[in-house]
């Protein structure tokens, strides 16, 4: 090493790639356990349209089946284990499933809950809700809504009425919800 160049300089040209930091690693076996935990709270019919490799399946039974807290915690951690032999490429289609799902579900949730919104605003006689959704949507039959409208009012009022208008209210809005959806898609 010459005098004129500095210690820190020297290293920087021979720095060698020693691969990810240990905090990286740490945070890569912590990004498999969180997967490996959706994958066991997953429901086995949307469980079963993944690609998965068999040992991992297996493990997934396994831990399903373990009853004990202490006992879950150990297998769902050697489920995470067993997941990082394999490379990051072999979830890749799974963890794009899962979140596209989460996305999904999270959007017709929200639509739900703006459905049943505008079906309360019906019922708590909100004419302004009732003229909203007959400008919204001109097709709608405006006189079986209004005696929708009526009898949900009545059953809310009687104690031990079925509510079948509330859900006929509801399912009228979902069908005229769903042509709307397909148009903006």
């Amino acid at each position: 090493m010459s005098p004129s160049r500095s210690r820190n300089q020297y290293e920087l040209d021979d720095e060698e790639d020693y691969g990810p930091s240990r905090t990286q690693q740490r945070r890569d076996a912590l990004a498999v356990l969180v997967l490996a935990q959706q994958l066991v709270d997953l429901q086995p019919s949307r469980l079963a349209k993944l690609a998965l490799p068999d040992d991992v399946r297996h493990e997934i039974d396994v831990t399903r089946r373990t009853p004990s807290h202490g006992a879950k915690k150990r297998q769902l951690a050697f489920l995470a284990k067993v997941m990082r032999r394999y490379g990051d490429d072999d979830f890749a289609a799974v963890r794009a499933e899962l979140g596209e799902n989460r996305e999904k579900q999270r959007q017709e949730n929200a639509a739900m809950h703006r459905l049943e919104a505008m079906r309360d605003r019906l019922i708590a006689e909100d004419e302004g809700a009732l003229s909203e959704l007959i400008a919204e949507h001109p097709q709608v039959d405006r006189q079986h809504l209004r005696s929708l409208v009526r009898q949900a009012r009545i059953e809310k009022d009687v104690p031990n009425k079925p509510p079948r208008a509330y859900r006929e209210i509801f399912q009228l809005l979902k069908d005229l919800a769903k042509p709307d959806d397909s148009a903006e898609a």
